[in-house]
């Protein structure tokens, strides 16, 4: 898939090192708090890239001029039900690139796998990702609240997520 600034293409076994980096910049943000943790371990990265790879579901965006991956999207399917995910370089954040290559990839999913609506889920503390979701055309449908990591004392990290319908 090819935007007016971006190449955008099913992840591969061989993109681990773009992960990797995109995965150490994240563990830097403040936003981490809000997500699974990703891997950073060349090993472990190798394993995951694989994994992603296989299901056909992660897409990896570069900027048209260049051979590094600046971020990626991707799809979790559970039964037929796509929930859009995304996450990008903070490098290359605030420049419409994850606008540009999710409205891509879900017209993508749309046109060929039958797609009629996306879900996405993000911490409502995450104003940027929020704004994204609302510029796609997502709707908050519900809040709930979530820990994916704990704090130095081994107590759970709650944040008030928030989950987002589109259709399509």
């Amino acid at each position: 898939m090819t935007t007016n600034r971006l190449t955008i293409r099913q992840i591969t076994p061989e993109d681990w090192q773009g992960l990797q980096r995109i995965a150490m910049d994240f563990c830097r943000s403040k936003y981490v708090l809000y997500d699974f943790p990703l891997p950073t371990g060349e090993e472990e990265i190798k394993a995951l890239t694989k994994k992603f790879a296989e299901s056909q579901l992660f897409f990896a965006v570069f900027c048209k001029d260049s051979d590094e991956m600046i971020g990626y999207v991707c799809f979790h399917n559970e039964d037929g039900n796509y929930d859009l995910g995304y996450c990008f370089h903070s490098a290359h954040h605030g420049k419409g690139y994850a606008f540009e290559s999710c409205e891509a990839v879900m017209r993508y999913a749309a046109q060929n796998h039958s797609v009629k609506h996306f879900t996405a889920g993000t911490a409502l503390q995450n104003l940027p990702s929020v704004k994204l979701l609302e510029k796609l055309g997502f709707v908050l449908q519900k809040t709930e609240f979530l820990s994916f990591r704990k704090d130095a004392h081994g107590d759970d990290i709650v944040f008030e997520g928030g989950n987002f319908v589109k259709l399509f």
